[in-house]
């Protein structure tokens, strides 16, 4: 394990739920880069590889069914493996977001190159990332990603600990940790 770079925050850190998507996964180089990105910027609480079937993307997207993306979304969604964060930081959500850029790829280029979108986006379904956009979409995406994780308890029992540091990235597990000082 290395030691982190002494990410320490005044403020309570902020959860939010971070999804590199089948489209970035598929090429290891483009999931490194992201990872990477991902481990300057945030804490990693959790990381998980996964694939969902059919009825797992219906589920999370099901307050688009209906529109015209849907289907779309859906199968490109169960298409093929993609991994999950619990990530942290102060203001965690607005900062993901922002480092993801615009949903649609075609603007991201144009308004923010340097953005994950804009310089790895193939199209709006096809766009890299997935960032929750509010604290209670985080809470309730989270939860679907990773349903044994407890949000509520992490905040009261771990997040101090988290905040105040030291923590370390642990390169193996490809979370961080708090580091144990010994007395």
């Amino acid at each position: 394990m290395r030691s982190s770079t002494g990410m320490t925050c005044a403020k309570a850190l902020q959860l939010t739920l971070a999804v590199i998507k089948p489209d970035a996964v598929a090429h290891p180089l483009i999931l490194e880069a992201l990872h990477q990105k991902i481990v300057e910027n945030f804490i990693i609480i959790r990381k998980k590889d996964l694939t969902w079937r059919r009825g797992d993307s219906e589920r999370f997207y099901a307050e688009h069914a209906g529109r015209f993306f849907y289907q779309r979304l859906v199968e490109f969604m169960s298409s093929g493996p993609m991994r999950a964060y619990i990530i942290a930081r102060e203001d965690a959500i607005t900062h993901w977001r922002g480092m993801m850029g615009p949903t649609k790829v075609f603007r991201a280029r144009y308004t923010s190159p340097d953005s994950l979108r804009g310089q790895y986006g193939l199209t709006d379904t096809r766009n890299t990332t997935h960032g929750s956009d509010s604290i209670e979409s985080a809470r309730r995406e989270i939860a679907f990603f990773f349903p044994e994780f407890l949000a509520d308890t992490w905040m009261k029992m771990e997040e101090p600990g988290f905040r105040l540091g030291p923590i370390e990235y642990d390169e193996q597990r490809q979370i961080h940790t708090r580091q144990i000082t010994e007395l």
